[in-house]
């Protein structure tokens, strides 16, 4: 009787080891080393792919974007476009420290640092305060009761071998008008979710995938790529202070100046 259970106790501890190893999953590989400063390529169109003029930049008056707008919002867009032809198009971050929010955090000027460890990988960008967290530990979004909408939102991934894969919810869109995508008048909505794939395709080169759904204001999904070239050993990234040396202030008619270094307007306004 007692070989009889000694039996059965081996072949439930072989099983219970065999389910254990089946539902564990493969162990996630060696971690990539995205160490250093990365800068991102060109200039800050976010979706440089649809863009016209093809060398438009994000700002200056008639440049435009693609993307599968609904009526709605292509509507919005296009008053936002006409605003930047007449100088009057407030951008949120003028005001200094406010975050550019996600995903016109993954298009910045200046430079990038990425921290890896295996519980999360963090964004930080130079051009700031701009802080993306991504969990990678095994935990899934919050409660729809426990989320409300933020500049960065909830992100939460998993490595597909060197492709750091992960969701991003919970953003804040244009809901309170304080979140753009980019200086062309880009907006996406508080109900926008992003699907991120970021990988290096070389030494220097870094490039990060997102899909783009939002049902308030896309027709489908919509694809942007980025890519950052890693800069030479050694380089900085400083503290970004905005407030510090602000050269933009808005006029009474709400008009964004470009200050000389004298102080006064290089572009004459009537208030």
């Amino acid at each position: 009787m007692r070989v009889i259970t000694a039996n059965a106790i081996g072949i439930l501890c072989l099983a219970t080891t065999v389910a254990s190893a089946q539902t564990a999953g493969p162990k996630p590989g060696p971690l990539p080393d995205w160490s250093g400063a990365w800068v991102m390529q060109g200039p800050t169109v976010f979706d440089a792919a649809t863009v016209q003029p093809k060398n438009g930049r994000a700002g200056e008056p008639g440049v435009r974007e693609f993307p599968p707008y609904n009526a709605e919002y292509e509507a919005i867009y296009k008053t936002h476009i006409e605003l930047v032809k007449q100088g009057t198009f407030p951008d949120p971050i003028s005001t200094c420290g406010t975050p550019h929010g996600f995903p016109r955090l993954m298009n910045l000027p200046d430079l990038y640092e990425f921290v890896v460890t295996p519980q999360q990988v963090i964004v930080l960008g130079e051009n700031g305060p701009n802080v993306l967290r991504i969990y990678t530990d095994g935990r899934t979004h919050p409660a729809p009761a426990d989320l409300w909408p933020t500049y960065s939102g909830s992100s939460v991934g998993h490595w597909e071998g060197d492709t750091l894969v992960f969701t991003t919810i919970s953003l804040k869109g244009f809901s309170g008008k304080d979140v753009i995508v980019d200086r062309t008048g880009l907006v996406l909505s508080d109900a926008s979710r992003v699907t991120t794939r970021m990988r290096t395709i070389d030494d220097k080169t870094m490039e990060a995938r997102m899909v783009i759904e939002d049902p308030k204001a896309l027709t489908a999904p919509w694809t942007v790529v980025k890519r950052y070239t890693k800069q030479p050993p050694g380089t900085w990234g400083w503290d970004y202070s905005c407030a510090e040396n602000n050269r933009n202030p808005i006029s009474n008619s709400g008009r964004t100046l470009t200050l000389g270094p004298d102080g006064k307007p290089i572009d004459k306004v009537k208030d």
